[in-house]
């Protein structure tokens, strides 16, 4: 997908980032026994302002555009999915918090967002994400400029037809004008088309999004929920002649649209039946989609994001009244405060190890978004054992997937898969992920090539897994099925952390 990039300005953090991580850090270190905080823990709110802070001054650039990565090694941009969605989250905070210094940043990203005409050549995704991403800079500024960028944005898919609206299920868009070589139908498309044109009817009042809204979220329903359960698999192959679904490919951005649109769309027509099925599917997240411990485990290389699903349970534990999702909110932020590094990122795994490779947008923007919703339902709750994974022992073991599948035995309740993102960079390469002999729920499993920053990064965290006791365990990886998007089998870990 395309996206803008510049060099990244260079400068130091800023002093009062660095008496922050200070004090974060020195309340890790004192950490109490596991499972048990202790007043030396750093709270929610210490929490939240901190990533904040991070979102602020570690990721902002100071000039209109978000920093790629931490550290500032693969330059910046404001278009597309991963820094879309940092916006996102600073939406977030100043919609919980009315924060005056958001206006600012929010202004000056409104400013460098792209003016779509027909002559602009992308994907159907890619102005989708950037109208929520312009909705939510004209909901913080009230500059009609934003208002503008967004509407215009938005009809470059909905008057896209004879670029994106064809095939046997002409209902939901290619991804690439007349599907490309892959002949690929995305979620990522349609649910941000549902939530932008809700949005725009929010804020317009005009009835002909609303109706958008509705035909967009019938057809996401008919062409990409899965049989037997409510998520959506999140790729559909339209060859002309039939509509396929890529089983189980449970992405959290577009289930995580699919429930905010179904809350939001249900207080929009009075249709009790969409809040049923928002709730039908975030009850689904929160028993399907994590590890042994209830803790979500986004199985990608990096090129979900976390922050829609996020926002999602947010809306639906306050506005729509639902106690499990505040539950499950809060359980996935005191997991994830283990997952915090010193310089205030926090990996893509919420029950895994500190990254100790770069940190990118579609990786961190999850665990900053979780953060200031834990901040919001609980401000002087701290976290169950930030300091989990402080005495994990690495162990050094090269695996290489084959015809045949691989696997590694340990004993411990935690592991920590350790290898490349984007090895042989940067898209073509999957893996199937089987725990004590079971495929994972989401079976997406490890995309390890899929590098969405367009770089290999050494050290990452390619899957983390708990377990509430310590025993006896068995990783397989076995190879991935071949398809148009994932391409063929890929893996190779040079080693992995575990928690005994």
């Amino acid at each position: 997908m395309p996206r803008s990039t510049r060099p990244t300005r260079r400068g130091t953090r800023s002093s009062a980032l660095l008496t922050v991580l200070a004090v974060v850090a020195a309340a890790l270190a004192a950490c109490s026994p596991p499972g048990q905080p202790g007043p030396s823990d750093p709270t929610y709110a210490e929490l939240g302002r901190q990533a904040l802070h991070t979102l602020e001054h570690g990721y902002y650039d100071g000039d209109g555009a978000w920093n790629v990565c931490v550290p500032h090694i693969c330059g910046t941009g404001n278009v597309d999915w991963g820094v879309d969605s940092l916006t996102y989250a600073l939406y977030f905070h100043w919609s919980l918090t009315h924060d005056r210094g958001v206006t600012p940043i929010m202004s000056a990203l409104r400013g460098t967002a792209i003016n779509y005409s027909p002559a602009v050549d992308t994907s159907s995704d890619v102005p989708v994400w950037d109208t929520i991403a312009d909705v939510r800079e004209y909901q913080v500024t009230g500059d009609v400029e934003a208002l503008a960028k967004a509407e215009a944005a938005f009809r470059f898919v909905s008057g896209g037809g004879s670029r994106f609206a064809l095939g046997a299920c002409p209902a939901v868009d290619y991804q690439l004008p007349g599907g490309g070589g892959s002949k690929l139908k995305t979620l990522e498309t349609a649910s941000n088309y549902t939530k932008a044109a809700l949005l725009l009817y929010q804020i317009t009042r005009f009835r002909g999004y609303l109706r958008d809204a509705e035909r967009e979220y019938a057809a996401v329903r008919r062409y990409f929920l899965s049989p037997g359960v409510p998520l959506y698999t999140v790729y559909v192959f339209d060859n002309g002649s039939a509509c396929t679904q890529v089983p189980a490919r449970y992405f959290g951005s577009v289930n995580g649209n699919m429930i905010w649109a179904g809350l939001y769309l249900a207080r929009a027509t009075g249709d009790a039946s969409y809040l049923g099925q928002a709730v039908a599917t975030a009850r689904a997240v929160t028993r399907h989609l994590g590890d042994a411990t209830g803790v979500y485990a986004d199985l990608q290389a990096e090129n979900d994001v976390t922050e829609p699903l996020i926002e999602a349970m947010y809306d639906m534990a306050t506005v729509g009244r639902q106690g499990f999702a505040r539950y499950w909110l809060l359980a996935q932020a005191s997991a994830a405060a283990s997952d915090l590094t010193a310089s205030g990122t926090y990996g893509r795994f919420f029950g895994g190890p500190p990254p100790r490779a770069p940190v990118t947008a579609w990786q961190v923007n999850g665990g900053l978004t979780l953060a200031l919703a834990a901040a919001a339902l609980d401000p002087r709750g701290r976290p169950a054992d930030p300091g989990f994974w402080r005495h994990a022992t690495f162990v050094r073991h090269d695996l290489r997937l084959s015809a045949r599948p691989v696997q590694f035995t340990f004993t411990g309740r935690a592991v920590a898969v350790i290898g490349t993102i984007g090895e042989a960079c940067c898209q073509p390469g999957h893996a199937q992920v089987f725990i004590d002999g079971t495929q994972t729920y989401d079976q997406t499993g490890i995309w390890q090539n899929k590098s969405s920053s367009g770089r290999s990064l050494q050290d990452s965290v390619l899957f983390a897994w708990r377990w509430p006791t310590p025993g006896r365990h068995t990783v397989q990886i076995r190879p991935g099925v071949p398809n148009a998007k994932e391409g063929g089998p890929f893996f190779h870990m040079t080693g992995y952390e575990v928690v005994r």
